[in-house]
């Protein structure tokens, strides 16, 4: 069990206060309910990391922690082997005393595209919904929010997000080895300033659930941040796959970009806006070493990449924002 009681400090500090009873009981239900067969393994690997001291950090561009001189090529290749069992490392790219962590996604790249678009987050506490190793919850810190809070299910991004915050340091950032179903239904005046759910709706069986309860996470006033993958059309177009789509099986309602704001608004959000369409290159999404498995090329049809393998339109995401 990874210990918590700096989210708890935290907590105590900011109107999420009425929160932390709950908070304890759902995770103490979380690992009750589910452990993850390498957990402790992973655990006992936080202990066994050399110790070694950043000269500087960075979250501001990027996620860097140290430089290259705090420590030998002996001792970063030594880093490299304790964190390769963690593989596969999904979101980053992540820079540790000089290690690249070369990450399936170039989630900095999501970043540039939705940073200048979203009320400054000086000062706000902030909610990531399915983080996965909590990569932009780094960079939402580094561009001064408050507290910082990751939810996603997964233990082993749980252990990833750890690493970094090992060598961090006590900073107000945490993430939550949860689902959005362990959060409270509804926290009113006290909920979040801002919140993100990037690369979570597609997954939801029923997205007007997954935004109402998102609506209810956000303090009256903040700020809803969502991405997700989209087709063409208007307002009344929604694609579901009869069956896989770019080989993922949980994948269910793909809007298009002003379906999706229509939701938002039918949902009680105000001023929803598409921001920004893009569809995933392959420079984008792709398998290192760091992730070895099968990725986005192997995904799309190889005589078009305009379309993925079942003859779909190829992935192309939204990122749209809303007020409450």
């Amino acid at each position: 069990m990874i210990a918590l009681d700096d989210l708890f400090n935290d907590l105590k500090t900011t109107r999420l206060h009425f929160w932390s009873n709950e908070l304890r009981e759902g995770l103490n239900r979380r690992f009750l309910d589910y452990t993850h067969g390498e957990l402790n393994e992973w655990v006992e690997l936080l202990k066994t990391l050399p110790e070694l001291s950043p000269s500087s950090i960075d979250f501001v561009n990027q996620v860097r922690i140290g430089e290259e001189k705090d420590c030998s090529d002996e001792v970063r290749q030594m880093l490299r082997d304790k964190l390769m069992p963690l593989h596969p490392w999904r979101k980053g790219p992540f820079e540790l005393f000089g290690l690249h962590i070369d990450t399936e996604w170039r989630s900095d790249w999501k970043w540039d595209r939705l940073k200048d678009h979203i009320e400054p987050l000086e000062n706000r506490i902030v909610l990531d919904v399915g983080c996965g190793n909590g990569y932009h919850c780094w960079r939402m810190h580094g561009a001064g929010a408050k507290l910082v809070i990751g939810i996603d299910p997964s233990q082993k991004f749980l252990m990833q997000f750890q690493v970094m915050k090992h060598y961090a340091g006590q900073l107000p950032i945490h993430l939550l080895p949860v689902g959005i179903e362990y959060m409270p239904d509804d926290m009113g005046k006290q909920g979040f300033d801002t919140v993100f759910s990037m690369g979570v709706l597609y997954h939801r069986r029923s997205p007007m659930e997954h935004i109402q309860h998102l609506k209810r996470l956000i303090r009256p006033g903040g700020q809803l941040v969502l991405e997700t993958l989209v087709v063409e059309g208007d307002e009344q177009t929604v694609f579901l796959p009869a069956g896989r789509y770019a080989q993922m099986r949980n994948v269910w309602f793909l809007p298009s970009a002003k379906a999706l704001e229509h939701w938002l608004t039918r949902c009680g959000f105000r001023n929803a806006r598409t921001v920004n369409v893009d569809q995933t290159q392959l420079s984008e999404q792709r398998a290192t070493d760091w992730m070895t498995f099968h990725s986005l090329e192997d995904y799309l049809d190889p005589n078009d990449h305009n379309f993925t393998i079942e003859g779909h339109p190829a992935p192309k995401r939204a990122l749209v924002i809303a007020e409450t």
